[in-house]
């Protein structure tokens, strides 16, 4: 009997023991914890007034999207036999230049895929490599005389075409002048009121080129391991609404290890020119006019990994 009350007194004081240890170890860990966010607390402070500091600001992200696949006698599919693939890829990047009476802001887009889809029973439906899916770029340049912190006298010079398909058919470069503002940090908002939109293309019966106003708003952001930017840009025609066009694009990207993480980018856009050029495309003999035709919603998204840099 002593035996055992002796061997349980022991297990209690060892557990008692073990316990005391834990919480001292857990107590000097929360102490650790605190002293580390005070040292990135000032870090992060001292970063704010890095980025503060008047002079070029640079950077960059993109995503990058894979699937491949492959199916073989996989009888409750429409294509039992079949491989297909798809690749995508964006980048965004922007170089800013910050002075005491002026700015300069440069950004650009690309964001490219291929798709390829082999149906192993009818070599007519076989592809040789990989297909252009979407084709997106567009580069910007921003300069701005300052009249305040928050508003300024601007010129700005836009392109936007595709590189790997059809370069510059259609081609679009706007040229304008007007008016910047500023309201936060990171957010660019632009009017100008005298804007020529020039369109290059082979088909002059659909596209034309007018003078209008431009209206460009930027925001992009870096918030830890989350970097983000949303642009949109539209041109609104003087001439004729039909030659109106707007894009917008949304970027996000999510750091997990080492610049490496999840990034997804959506895209939409209007404009009549191209579904008008879209319907000849199609139907040579279509009775499709810009005033007519049915101008539904361009769209496209990219879901993968991501790199900032």
């Amino acid at each position: 009997m002593k035996k055992l009350v002796f061997t349980l007194v022991a297990v209690f004081a060892m557990s008692a023991s073990y316990a005391q240890t834990i919480d001292e170890l857990k107590a000097e860990q929360a102490l650790k914890k605190d002293s580390v966010a005070a040292i990135q607390g000032r870090v992060d402070a001292l970063q704010g007034k890095i980025d503060a500091f008047p002079g070029w600001k640079k950077g960059a992200f993109g995503t990058i999207g894979a699937n491949l696949s492959g199916f073989s006698n996989w009888y409750s599919q429409a294509l039992p036999d079949n491989s297909s693939g798809n690749i995508g890829v964006t980048v965004n990047g922007f170089a800013n230049l910050d002075r005491e009476k002026f700015f300069w802001r440069n950004n650009g887009n690309i964001n490219l895929g291929w798709v390829k889809l082999d149906d192993q029973n009818l070599p007519e439906n076989q592809q040789d490599g990989f297909k252009e899916a979407t084709d997106v770029f567009t580069i910007s340049s921003l300069y701005g005389r300052k009249l305040s912190d928050k508003f300024a006298i601007s010129a700005l010079g836009e392109y936007r075409t595709t590189i790997l398909n059809n370069f510059n058919d259609p081609g679009y470069l706007d040229l304008g002048i007007g008016a910047t503002w500023t309201p936060i940090k990171d957010m660019v908002v632009v009017i100008h009121p005298l804007n020529y939109n020039f369109v290059f293309a082979k088909n002059d019966a659909v596209f034309d080129s007018s003078l209008g106003a431009k209206i460009v708003m930027d925001y992009t952001k870096q918030l830890g391991a989350v970097n983000f930017k949303t642009n949109f840009s539209t041109f609104q025609s003087y001439k004729s609404g039909d030659l109106s066009n707007w894009t917008w694009i949304n970027s996000f990207g999510y750091t997990l290890w080492k610049g490496i993480g999840l990034g997804f980018e959506f895209g939409l856009r209007g404009n009549k020119q191209e579904a008008l050029n879209n319907a000849f495309k199609l139907d040579p003999n279509t009775t499709a006019s810009l005033s007519n035709i049915d101008n539904k919603t361009q769209s496209y998204w990219l879901f993968g990994l991501n790199y900032a840099f």
